[in-house]
């Protein structure tokens, strides 16, 4: 069970005991619907001892490998890195690490909304393709619906992050990764952002 739109913990056996946790948000048109999540009790600490920021190399070519794969793979277009994206990115998840706190971003009003993945796993356990690598693997869980139809179901907790990396519409991506003493935090964030109401991703 998990509330939406918060994804559980995913435990790779063969890798334990790394541990590794998703969120995924649209950030423009399901920002209302994040104000019914339970919050309570989802804050982590962990001990900030020492910080990390990365915005590699190896993670820019690792990130578009996998979105663009993903991408390609559904027959559309590849997305361009955005460095402008990627410091946003490495912005938030240097407050995550700082903070311990594993939780969407709140963008200022007025500013155009960027869509945004989360990703939170044992410092050091996972490449760059493995973090991205768990969002893709949603795909076998989408349907081919609409953001409506896979709220209304239940499912989109469980293919949000793919669907905004397939998302037609969106044609930058910008990631970075902060480290805590324990845990690597991955942010990506889009323009335009995804998972749009009234909208599927292949549209």
């Amino acid at each position: 069970m998990h509330t939406y739109p918060i994804l559980p913990p995913q435990i790779h056996p063969a890798l334990a005991p790394k541990r590794a946790r998703n969120w995924r948000v649209n950030t423009e048109a399901v920002a209302c619907l994040l104000l019914l999540v339970t919050v309570a009790g989802m804050g982590l600490y962990n001990p900030v001892s020492v910080q990390q920021q990365t915005i590699a190399p190896s993670l820019q070519a690792d990130i578009l490998e996998a979105h663009n794969d993903a991408r390609q793979q559904v027959g559309i277009a590849p997305m361009a890195w955005s460095e402008p994206l990627a410091a946003a990115a490495g912005a938030y998840a240097s407050q995550m690490s700082r903070s311990g706190h594993f939780a969407h971003s709140s963008q200022a009003p007025g500013a155009r909304p960027h869509g945004e993945n989360l990703w939170m796993g044992t410092r050091g356990a996972y490449s760059h393709a493995e973090m991205a690598g768990s969002w893709v693997d949603e795909q076998r869980l989408y349907d081919g619906g609409s953001v409506d139809q896979a709220i209304s179901t239940g499912t989109f907790g469980d293919t949000g992050h793919y669907t905004q990396i397939i998302w037609r519409g969106t044609k930058q991506v910008g990631c970075a990764v902060a480290s805590d003493a324990q845990d690597d935090y991955l942010v990506c964030r889009y323009l335009p952002a995804g998972n749009v109401m009234g909208a599927s991703p292949l549209d």
